[in-house]
């Protein structure tokens, strides 16, 4: 039985349907890539995983047990961890504050303390700057707190979207390597990312999305040096 298994669903915003009896799996410990177009569906999946959308129908089942009718908070709870698009963080509050929200649930507050030190430590310069506002940080450093953030929850799956997106190159290279160390450390990481060059050289395996539906998945070297993945997602 894999560690997320999502079977069959379909997602509708309104009236409009946006996944199409979509299938995937997440095996404890991978890096798992989603990879597509704008508007290809990437978003609504991981809002539909994280319970902030309902599927209308199939099943989303996590360490074996049904979870697409909980509400968001439960899934939480239950370890499934969502740092979504554009950081959405607390802009008058300190890096500290941002941090320490993340760990509002029943299984992570236990731990607040000893996980505050580990994410410090995993990115020092969060510690350097603790207390400045949130509002007067980079893009780079704001995604940086927004994963962070996410950590403090205790995740055994984190889910990352767009976490390179506005970022200067350089800072892109920094986030991969943290995204990496997270992968390291045991923790299972879904990444949905247009940068698919650095996405599928970091990930395990990958799944292409168009127009909602699942459209190729592999190993992600052999998604790689595929032809259509060169030519729709690298430009080559």
């Amino acid at each position: 039985m894999a560690f997320l298994d999502i079977k069959n669903i379909d997602v509708f915003y309104g009236d409009v349907q946006v996944i199409f009896d979509l299938s995937l799996n997440i095996n404890e410990g991978e890096v798992v890539s989603i990879i597509g177009g704008n508007g290809a569906g990437k978003s609504t999946l991981l809002r539909t995983i994280s319970g902030l959308m309902n599927p209308a129908k199939g099943q989303i089942r996590f360490e074996d047990a049904a979870i697409e009718s909980l509400p968001p908070e439960e899934i939480v709870h239950k370890g499934i961890v969502h740092v979504p698009e554009g950081r959405r963080l607390f802009s008058l509050m300190s890096i500290k504050d941002n941090l320490i929200v993340g760990a509002y649930n029943e299984r992570a507050d236990q731990y607040m303390e000893e996980t505050l030190e580990e994410v410090y430590e995993m990115l020092p310069r969060l510690k350097e700057r603790e207390a400045q506002l949130a509002i007067t940080l980079s893009g780079g450093e704001q995604q940086m707190v927004a994963i962070g953030r996410g950590l403090m929850a205790k995740p055994k799956i984190l889910m990352l979207d767009e976490p390179s997106l506005g970022l200067a190159p350089v800072l892109i290279n920094s986030i991969f390597e943290t995204i990496r160390k997270i992968a390291d450390q045991g923790t299972t990481v879904l990444l949905v990312e247009q940068d698919v060059n650095h996405s599928l050289k970091l990930s395990d395996r990958g799944y292409v999305l168009e127009h909602g539906r699942i459209a190729m998945e592999g190993k992600a070297q052999d998604l790689l040096g595929d032809p259509h993945i060169k030519e729709a997602y690298l430009g080559i």
